[in-house]
């Protein structure tokens, strides 16, 4: 499975909700993956994922209708932890950004999304 860095906050705070029914079904797909299965394996890709493929604003590969922003939340969370592009074990990489999340540094990562206030993003990050 490929995820682009943000992405690996997006699965941990994902509730359900979406921009249409292709996106949902997709994203629940790949969150009810790597939440439950134990040795789920990741390649952290610098670009358009398997997540993005559903989104209705990607419009080609490496290209979103936001890709200005979604580039500079992909930047800071490579910033913040250190992400490379490599193969993860998905328990581990969340594992550490979970250990090391404050709730400055998801603002600054995510104030700019527009899941972020609905979302499940620091319950289940644990910051509170």
């Amino acid at each position: 499975m490929r995820l682009r860095p943000h992405h690996l906050l997006c699965t941990q705070g994902y509730s359900g909700k979406g921009y249409d029914e292709h996106f949902i079904q997709n994203m629940t797909t790949i969150t009810t993956y790597l939440r439950n299965e134990e040795n789920a394996l990741i390649d952290i890709i610098f670009s358009t994922d398997d997540i993005c493929a559903k989104c209705p604003s990607m419009l080609g590969t490496d290209l979103c209708k936001d890709n200005t922003k979604v580039k500079r939340i992909d930047s800071k969370v490579v910033t913040y932890f250190g992400i490379k592009e490599k193969q993860y074990l998905y328990k581990d990489i969340i594992s550490k950004i979970n250990a090391q999340m404050t709730k400055k540094m998801m603002d600054n990562i995510c104030f700019e999304c527009a899941w972020y206030p609905v979302s499940s993003c620091k319950k289940n990050i644990g910051i509170t």
